[in-house]
């Protein structure tokens, strides 16, 4: 770790309890941050100025959303992508993984910079079993890598010409040259390595400046990291398991973070009582709003 790195505190933003708090997304047109329970299926709703929190549940394991052009969201889900015209709406399914194992489940996903949404899936414990996945413009499905086991962050430059990457036991972050046009990666690199003793690297978002703010599992920290990969600054939270970011409200200038009570021992959990809570910061950096995601 950088001696130099600053570090940021962060606030409770919803003491939500979560098992398995993922996917963080903020609506800028609506003022909502959206999460998810993946163990218990819920999707949050948070409106910050107003203190609204209400919640749904689900049939399948939600994983990861998106914002729809046409209104409403799109949720990774077991192994479907659902499209939900409002909150409490009937989901409809948009596509479905057919040719994987019953063990394999959608895991972390984005919207990329063209409207096409991502999403990668993860194997458990059978290595380079999962995959990840782009659904275009016409709603098909199209495998983009093979042999992942943990599918997890995904980020865009602000230029749009890098994609970033997590694929969590691999323990860092790559990057991969990215043709907008076509949404197709190459060159793949190692960016950033991260030591085990500080934690996994999960879900991740970018800032206007470009730089990556990565979550570490097991490491109770969001790290900020520059375009080359050097460690910029440390938000530490009162959770071991912080799992993702997003940045939102007004301005795009608080940067949310959602946990996990997942696995935790009682001791632990009388260690961490805010596991699984919904946290916030002002790290001094704005973010971009998310794009919407342009399916049939």
């Amino acid at each position: 770790m950088s001696r130099d790195a600053q570090c940021i505190a962060v606030d409770v933003a919803c003491d939500a309890g979560d098992v398995l708090g993922e996917g963080p997304l903020w609506n800028v047109d609506g003022g909502v941050l959206y999460w998810l329970d993946i163990e218990r299926r819920f999707i949050h709703a948070l409106e910050p100025e107003r203190r609204a929190h209400e919640r749904v549940v689900i049939q399948l394991q939600p994983s990861a959303l998106g914002l729809r052009a046409r209104g409403g969201l799109i949720v990774a889900a077991t192994r479907c992508l659902l499209g939900l015209d409002r909150l409490d709406g009937e989901p409809r399914v948009l596509a479905e993984l057919t040719d994987v194992r019953s063990d394999v489940r959608f895991n972390d996903g984005e919207c990329d910079p063209q409207g096409r949404f991502w999403a990668g899936t993860t194997s458990g414990s059978d290595a380079g079993g999962a995959a990840l996945y782009r659904l275009e413009h016409d709603g098909s499905v199209t495998t983009v890598l093979r042999d992942v086991t943990i599918s997890n962050g995904l980020a865009w430059a602000p230029d749009h010409s890098t994609l970033f990457y997590v694929d969590t036991p691999t323990g860092g972050v790559d990057a991969f040259d990215y043709d907008a046009e076509t949404g197709t990666i190459s060159r793949r690199r190692r960016l950033i390595d991260i030591n085990p003793r500080d934690g996994y690297p999960d879900g991740m978002t970018v800032d206007a400046e470009g730089f990556l703010w990565v979550a570490l599992w097991g490491g109770g920290t969001v790290r900020r990291y520059r375009p080359d990969g050097r460690l910029e600054a440390i938000v530490t939270v009162p959770s071991s398991q912080p799992t993702s970011c997003c940045f939102g409200g007004k301005r795009l200038d608080q940067l949310f973070i959602t946990s996990a009570r997942y696995g935790l021992s009682p001791e632990q959990l009388t260690r961490e009582p805010l596991a699984g809570a919904l946290f916030t910061c002002q790290p001094g950096v704005t973010g971009l709003p998310p794009t919407a995601v342009s399916e049939i």
